[in-house]
C-alpha cells in the first residue's frame, strides 16, 4: 500500500484520495522575475515523478503548477530593466519552460498564471470579506489572522512569527499579523479593477484562487519546497479552509532545498553545520536562490545533460536537503554510464533498441509472470495486477527473471514507500547488474553460444528495466550527442592510438606487449574489450556504482 508522509500530521499515511481513482496535485511554481536556477526545479522533477508513479499506479493523474507572473519582485526588476512587467514575464516564463523541457518533465497538466485568475482572485477575496475573515482598509484587503483558530496547525507556529507588512500598509492593519489579499496600486504600476479600487493580489491568495479553480475546495497533494511551509503555506490553509469550511488538501509534501554544497552557506562564504533533514533554518543559509548569485539553469544545461540533473535529483529521497556542487554532478553522470553501457551492449546482442521496448503503461497490465511463484500483486490503485505467475508451477519460472522481479517488488516497495525514489534507483542499479551478469554467464555476445530462449529472456528483463525507469521519468530517449571537448577528443585519439598499438601487437604475436597494454590500462580503471568489429573501450563504473547505489540505499525516511 502506498504511503505518503504528510506534513499535517508529521507521519506516514496511507494513500487514499479524495475521489477513488483520481488524484489532484498542485505544485506552487516560480515567480517569473528572473532566470531559472537549479533550485527551481527541484520541485518539478520531484512531483513529475510522483505523478508518473501515481499513473503507473493505476491513478487518473491532474498535476498543477502555478506562474506568479505579477508579483512586489517582478515590478521592482521590471523598473529597473525599463521593461514592461508583461514582457519581463513573459521572457521568464518561456525560459521556465525550456528547462523543464530539458529535464523530461512534461507531465504538467495546467500552468495557470495570476494575471489570467484575476476575476476568481476578486470573487474569493470578496467571500472572505463577506465571512467576516477579511476586511477593507483604504483600497487594501487583509485576511483576519485572529478569526482564524486552527491558524499554524501546518508549520507548529503562531502568529507572533508572522512579518508582517511594512510601510503605510502596516499602519492599515488591525494586527500586526494579518496578511494582504489585495494591494492598491501606487501611480505607475500595474492594476487591476476590483470592488476595492485598482490593484494587484497578494502573494498568498494567488496560490488558493487558481488550485480551486482547476482542483476544486479540496484536492488531494499539495507540494513545495520546505521554505514555502511557513508562511505561505500556512496562509493558503487559513485563507481557503476560511472561505470553504473544509480542508484545502488533504496531503502536504515539502520537498528539502537545494544546498550550496555539503556545509550550508558555502555558496555565501559562511562554513556552519551541515543541513539537517527537516530542519528548515539550517536549509534556508545554505539554499541556492538568485540572491546569493546562482547561475541561471540554461547555463548550467551546457555543462551537463537534463537527464543527468534529473537523475541527480532523484537519487536522493525528496524530503532531504540536497547537497549540491558540480563535482557531485561529475559523479552522477559517472554513474549514468552504468545504464547507457547496458542499452549500447543490449542493442549488439538483442539487435533491436532499448528505447524502442514496449514497457507497460501501469501496474494494472504489467507482466507479473515476473512475479515470485505463486505471488500475485495489487496496484496502488486497488485493482488486482494480472499475475501470469499463477499459471505456471513453482521453479518454472527462469531464474534471471525471478531476480528480475525481486528487484521490480523492491523498486515497488521504495516507491510506495513516500516515493523514495532514491531507494527506488538502487533497485535499478542492482536490476541492470543482474542482466549485465545474465549476459556474461549465458555468453549472449557471441552469435554462436546465444539460443533464443535465453535472448527472450533477456529481452523480458530489459522490458522491466525500462518500465521502471519511465515511470521515474528516466532513459526514456537516446541521449544527446554533445560536441566533445579539447580534452575529450585528445583522449579519444589517445586510446584509439593505444588500442592500435595493441592490434599490431597481436597480428605480430607479441602477445606480451599486447596483454601490458590491456593490464595497465585496466590498472587505471580502463578496459578495453574485443568485439567482432573491433575493440572498444569505457571506464570501469564498479566504485561509482557501488558508492552511487549505496548512497541511494540510504536515501530511506521515517
Amino acid at each position: 500500500m502506498l504511503r505518503v508522509y504528510n506534513t499535517l500530521s508529521r507521519t506516514k499515511e496511507p494513500f487514499e484520495p479524495v475521489a477513488t481513482g483520481k488524484v489532484g496535485i498542485y505544485l506552487c511554481g516560480p515567480t517569473v522575475y528572473k532566470p531559472s536556477h537549479i533550485g527551481h526545479m527541484v520541485g518539478p522533477v520531484i512531483f513529475d515523478a510522483v505523478k508518473r508513479y501515481l499513473a503507473y499506479s493505476g491513478y487518473d493523474v491532474t498535476l498543477v503548477v502555478n506562474v506568479t507572473d505579477v508579483d512586489d519582485k517582478l515590478i521592482a526588476e521590471s523598473n529597473s530593466r525599463g521593461v514592461p512587467m508583461t514582457k519581463l514575464a513573459a521572457e521568464m516564463t518561456t525560459d521556465y519552460m525550456n528547462n523543464l523541457e530539458a529535464l523530461g518533465v512534461d507531465s504538467i497538466d495546467h500552468f495557470p498564471r495570476c494575471t489570467e485568475t484575476m476575476d476568481e482572485i476578486v470573487a474569493f477575496t470578496e467571500t472572505l470579506i463577506e465571512k467576516g475573515f477579511a476586511y477593507e482598509a483604504e483600497g487594501d484587503v487583509y485576511f483576519e489572522v485572529g478569526k482564524c483558530s486552527e491558524y499554524g496547525k501546518l508549520s507548529h507556529r503562531g502568529v507572533e512569527a508572522l512579518q508582517g507588512d511594512g510601510g503605510g500598509m502596516a499602519s492599515r492593519k488591525r494586527a500586526s499579523a494579518d496578511f494582504a489579499l489585495w494591494k492598491s496600486a501606487k501611480p505607475g504600476e500595474p492594476s487591476w479593477p476590483s470592488p476595492w479600487g485598482p490593484g494587484r493580489p497578494g502573494w498568498h491568495i494567488e496560490c488558493s484562487a487558481m488550485s480551486r479553480k482547476l482542483l476544486g475546495e479540496t484536492f488531494d497533494i499539495h507540494g513545495g519546497g520546505l521554505d514555502l511551509m511557513f508562511p505561505h503555506h500556512e496562509n493558503e490553509i487559513a485563507q481557503s479552509e476560511c472561505c470553504h469550511g473544509r480542508p484545502m488538501a488533504k496531503y502536504w509534501m515539502h520537498n528539502g532545498l537545494m544546498q550550496a554544497s555539503s556545509e550550508v552557506g558555502k555558496l555565501g562564504g559562511r562554513n556552519t553545520r551541515a543541513a539537517a533533514e527537516g530542519d528548515l533554518a539550517s536549509q534556508e543559509i545554505g539554499k541556492i536562490s538568485k540572491s546569493k548569485g546562482s547561475e541561471p539553469f540554461r547555463e548550467m544545461l551546457k555543462k551537463f545533460s537534463g537527464e543527468t540533473i534529473r537523475f541527480f535529483v532523484l537519487s536522493t529521497h525528496y524530503r532531504r536537503p540536497i547537497d549540491f556542487s558540480e563535482e557531485r554532478l561529475r559523479e552522477v553522470e559517472t554513474g549514468m554510464e552504468t545504464f547507457l553501457r547496458f542499452f549500447k551492449r543490449f542493442e549488439r546482442v538483442a539487435g533491436e533498441s532499448y528505447y524502442e521496448l514496449n514497457a507497460p503503461a501501469t501496474r494494472k497490465t504489467g507482466d507479473d509472470s515476473l512475479a515470485v511463484a505463486g505471488t500475485a500483486t495489487k496496484g496502488a490503485a486497488g485493482a488486482d495486477v494480472p499475475s501470469a505467475a499463477k499459471q505456471v508451477k513453482a521453479g518454472e519460472i527462469d531464474p534471471l527473471l525471478k531476480t528480475v522481479a525481486e528487484h521490480r517488488n523492491r523498486f515497488l516497495e521504495a516507491m510506495d514507500d513516500d516515493f523514495n525514489t532514491g531507494g527506488g534507483i538502487a533497485a535499478l542499479f542492482d536490476l541492470v547488474r543482474a542482466l549485465n551478469k545474465f549476459v556474461d554467464d549465458e555468453k549472449l555476445e557471441d552469435p554462436k553460444k546465444q539460443s533464443p530462449e535465453k535472448l527472450d529472456t533477456l529481452i523480458q528483463g530489459a522490458v522491466v528495466l525500462r518500465e521502471l525507469c519511465s515511470t521515474l521519468g528516466l532513459f526514456r530517449k537516446p541521449p544527446q550527442e554533445t560536441a566533445a571537448s579539447g580534452d575529450d577528443e585528445l583522449t579519444g585519439k589517445l586510446m584509439q592510438l593505444l588500442i592500435e598499438l595493441r592490434a599490431e601487437s597481436r597480428k605480430k604475436k607479441d602477445f606480451a606487449t599486447a596483454d601490458q597494454i590491456r593490464n595497465r590500462l585496466a590498472e587505471i580503471g580502463v578496459i578495453l574489450e574485443d568485439r567482432p568489429g573491433g575493440t572498444e573501450w569505457s571506464i570501469k563504473m564498479t566504485n561509482v556504482e557501488t558508492q552511487m547505489t549505496n548512497e541511494c540505499r540510504m536515501s530511506k525516511f521515517k
